[in-house]
């Protein structure tokens, strides 16, 4: 058997594969906070809870509707993002002139209300949902079998975070956006809906978390608490990322969930804090973030 590094090559490549798994989570999850926060200024907590809700809506969408996995990757995520539509105008809009901790312990607690109604509702087994046939069965690569969920899921992955990086940092909407976050009323004198513009971005936010959790579904048990396993980890991204930074986001993301991956094998007890471990020293030396902007 190859060897590298002492350790077997299947197992290294097999930790690899699973490390940009979590890391294409990690990084579409934390692109979505970064959003949120680098527009609004809103740390959104209830971001795992929604990424739950998408996985939960798309397994709901199967059992009671027959409805397959291929639709469900475009209702689920537009079904989240309403609802985040809805969070946003009730809730979030009367925070935007308070402390930014407000922000926070609001959807705090909406993350608590929204994993207690669907622990009520589903127990916290969690339910099963499987991947589409279309992408079942395995790939051999010669030096790994690859399941071809699991790869669909890096490429999607990949594919999503560019395109929405593309859209805010280099389109005409990106660049409007980022203007009604500086100067609101500037932008509002040239005829734009700056309120409705700001509750679209929360929701496509949260669509992103939504359309995460599509991908996790059959890849996880579907449970109330599959968001909040994650949460802690995202922010920790976003946190070495640079609070606010797109590109640090989703570049952390991929990084640190290879870097958890890799851990696994050569030290498996600090797997569960090489994350956190990272963000102490990344703020030790650069407090702003890998890629964030000193205030």
């Amino acid at each position: 058997m190859m060897m590298i590094f002492g350790k077997p090559a299947p197992l290294l490549f097999g930790q690899l594969l699973l490390g940009i798994i979590n890391g294409s989570f990690y990084a579409m999850l934390s692109l979505g906070l970064a959003i949120i926060f680098g527009l609004l200024r809103v740390i959104n907590f209830a971001h795992g809870a929604l990424f739950m809700v998408g996985a939960f809506v798309t397994w709901g969408l199967h059992h009671y509707l027959g409805i397959g996995f291929w639709p469900a990757l475009l209702i689920a995520p537009v079904i989240v993002a309403a609802l985040g539509l809805g969070i946003e105008r009730g809730l979030i809009r009367f925070t935007y002139k308070l402390d930014i901790l407000y922000g926070l312990l609001l959807t705090f607690g909406l993350a608590l209300v929204l994993e207690g109604l669907f622990t009520n509702g589903f127990g916290s087994s969690g339910v099963a949902y499987n991947a589409p046939d279309l992408l079942s069965g395995v790939v051999d690569l010669g030096f790994m079998f690859l399941p071809v969920y699991r790869g669909f899921v890096i490429v999607a992955a990949i594919v999503i975070c560019t395109a929405v990086w593309f859209t805010i940092e280099k389109t005409r909407l990106g660049a409007l956006l980022r203007a009604a976050t500086e100067n609101p009323s500037l932008v509002q004198a040239f005829g734009v809906n700056v309120p409705r513009l700001i509750a679209l971005t929360f929701a496509g936010g949260v669509g992103l978390a939504g359309l995460a959790g599509v991908l996790a579904a059959p890849l996880y048990s579907v449970n109330p608490n599959m968001g909040s396993a994650l949460i802690d980890t995202v922010f920790a991204v976003v946190v070495i990322g640079g609070m606010g930074s797109i590109g640090g986001a989703i570049l952390t993301g991929f990084g640190l969930g290879i870097i958890q991956g890799f851990t696994e094998v050569f030290y498996p007890p600090a797997s569960s804090v090489v994350v956190f471990a990272v963000m102490a020293i990344v703020l030790l030396t650069r407090p702003a973030g890998l890629f964030g902007k000193a205030a």
